[in-house]
């Protein structure tokens, strides 16, 4: 049975623009965040607090954050990677963070020269400095669905993950596609064994498009009982630190496709078009989206009612 409601978290301030050649400024990002917040989103990943040298994209969050309307009712959070990303979080004045591992042993080495394992054990000096500042964390694990460098990805290795967290305290946890190599059958099975493994996990799934299957995959996630999912304006994105992950899938696509279900969303589709539109044109490039093309299925119903009555 479908849900009646599902969660949309809106990501395209971070995993939108970190991979962008143009580098927005503050000004521009929060001309975004606003129009995200208007259209109803109500979860926001607004940038993280990383390396600038390795993210110069995101080297501005502190002033992001610094600077934006917060709004009653919608969460603001950041990705960080390590201690200082979780004190300059708390310093700029943000509440919540979010702590990221992979799941494939060879994508963790590759990027950070440490296993998963290594990498959670690392986290427990970030947990300390949330306790004592009252501060709220999620958790993601990237590649659980596939690697560039490994390729597939054991279960065994994207749970050993998920226990780690667990061992934490974390219970908001995210099982990321990020090179866009999940298949739909693959995200109900792995989808469906976590949901009745951790029961109290609150789960999200974040699938980039590259190969034309997110949408699919968000579908085979609702059915597995996931209820809650990432997305990015104007289908931006991509992983700077993993080979060929392109966009992640478009915000927009996903409410149309939901509400074309009769799942509510709590997001108004044409505002979520409308901050697309934006993106793209602040990136300088066309959008990866279909329902900017293509326009709203309901749209053309209305186009073709009009053309008969006026025959």
């Amino acid at each position: 049975m479908w849900p009646s409601k599902v969660t949309i978290c809106e990501v395209g301030l971070r995993d939108g623009l970190q991979n962008e050649k143009k580098i927005l400024s503050v000004e521009e990002k929060l001309q975004l965040l606003d129009m995200a917040v208007d259209s109803g989103v109500r979860i926001i990943e607004i940038g993280s607090f990383v390396h600038p040298k390795a993210v110069p994209q995101m080297a501005d969050t502190d002033q992001v954050v610094q600077k934006m309307q917060k709004v009653d009712g919608v969460e603001y959070r950041a990705l960080v990677a390590n201690l200082k990303g979780v004190e300059r979080a708390h310093a700029a004045g943000l509440s919540k963070v979010k702590l990221t591992v992979s799941a494939s042993e060879a994508h963790c080495i590759n990027n950070f020269n440490k296993t998963p394992v290594e990498m959670i054990e690392g986290f427990a000096s970030c947990m300390e400095f949330i306790s004592k500042n009252n501060m709220e964390v999620s958790g993601a694990i990237s590649t659980s669905f596939g690697c560039p460098f490994q390729g597939k990805v054991p279960v065994e290795q994207v749970e050993n993950a998920v226990r780690g967290f667990l061992k934490l305290g974390i219970t908001e946890l995210s099982l990321s596609d990020t090179t866009g190599m999940a298949n739909p059958r693959q995200v109900y099975e792995l989808g469906s064994y976590m949901v009745k493994a951790f029961p109290q996990v609150q789960w999200v799934l974040h699938f980039h498009n590259t190969r034309d299957m997110a949408l699919a995959n968000i579908a085979a996630g609702i059915e597995a009982g996931v209820r809650t999912f990432d997305g990015a304006f104007a289908g931006l994105g991509g992983c700077p630190f993993a080979p060929g992950a392109s966009g992640n899938v478009a915000t927009e696509d996903v409410v149309h496709m939901l509400h074309e279900m009769g799942i509510d969303t709590g997001i108004n589709l044409l505002k979520a078009m409308d901050t697309a539109r934006m993106a793209a044109k602040l990136v300088g490039h066309e959008a990866a989206s279909a329902v900017l093309k293509a326009g709203r299925c309901e749209d053309i119903t209305k186009e073709k009612v009009q053309h008969q009555s006026n025959k």
